[in-house]
């Protein structure tokens, strides 16, 4: 696969919360230059990352409920409208955690279908992060049923915040539950080439990562997202 097809399944992300503006901006200029799929960011700087990749093709990305997913439900949907008003195209939900440790399925299925609507109705598309860091095998199971249940267009295996990322073992067994059509991403750890090629393999179709530059570019990106 070329860089450039690589390029196009990367959310170039920086969700640090000291991210400053002049961090914002070098990170949008990349993703243009690199032509990356989307820039992934913390609600606050959604209008500005729309505002400065209008007409460039990248999307802007961004999280609700992160990074722990444990907030009320209204409060998700909030988040989601406020978010896509702001210009985001895609929007990265933190599941109810809790209720996934629980196996608690109808709990998650009403919690994810209630931002979906949201989003969907603001045109835009939900990814569902499961944080596969802290569930069981059955557990990550549960979570993706849930989010194919609820209507989700993507799931995605980590916030970066919970001491593990992305694994190819668990995007295969992700990509078994949901089956073909929805998409599944992989975020957290994805640092180099090596890796970006090893997550699509297992099933990925997008790749969340802070070191989107290095990937392309045939390095091993620093620690981090």
């Amino acid at each position: 696969m070329s860089t450039q097809n690589i390029a196009s399944y990367i959310d170039h992300t920086i969700l640090n919360p000291d991210a400053a503006a002049t961090d914002i901006a070098r990170i949008c200029a990349e993703a243009v230059k690199h032509s990356f799929k989307s820039v992934c960011v913390n609600p606050i700087w959604v209008a500005t990352v729309s505002e400065a990749l209008a007409g460039s093709g990248v999307l802007t990305c961004s999280v609700i409920g992160f990074p722990f997913g444990a907030t009320p439900t209204a409060s998700k949907v909030f988040e989601a409208k406020t978010v896509v008003a702001d210009g985001a195209n895609e929007v990265d939900m933190v599941i109810d955690i809790a209720a996934a440790k629980a196996g608690d399925e109808e709990a998650l299925v009403a919690d994810i279908s209630a931002v979906a609507q949201a989003v969907h109705d603001g045109g835009a598309i939900l990814k569902v992060i499961i944080e596969t860091a802290l569930l069981s095998d059955d557990e990550k199971v549960l979570a993706c049923r849930a989010s194919v249940r609820a209507g989700a267009d993507f799931v995605k295996t980590s916030t970066g915040f919970a001491g593990g990322g992305a694994t190819v073992a668990d995007v295969a067994l992700m990509r078994a539950t949901v089956g073909p059509d929805l998409g599944v991403k992989a975020s957290g750890g994805v640092r180099s080439l090596e890796t970006a090629h090893a997550m699509i393999a297992a099933g990925a179709t997008r790749l969340g990562s802070s070191s989107g530059v290095a990937i392309v570019e045939g390095e091993q990106g620093a620690e981090g997202y």
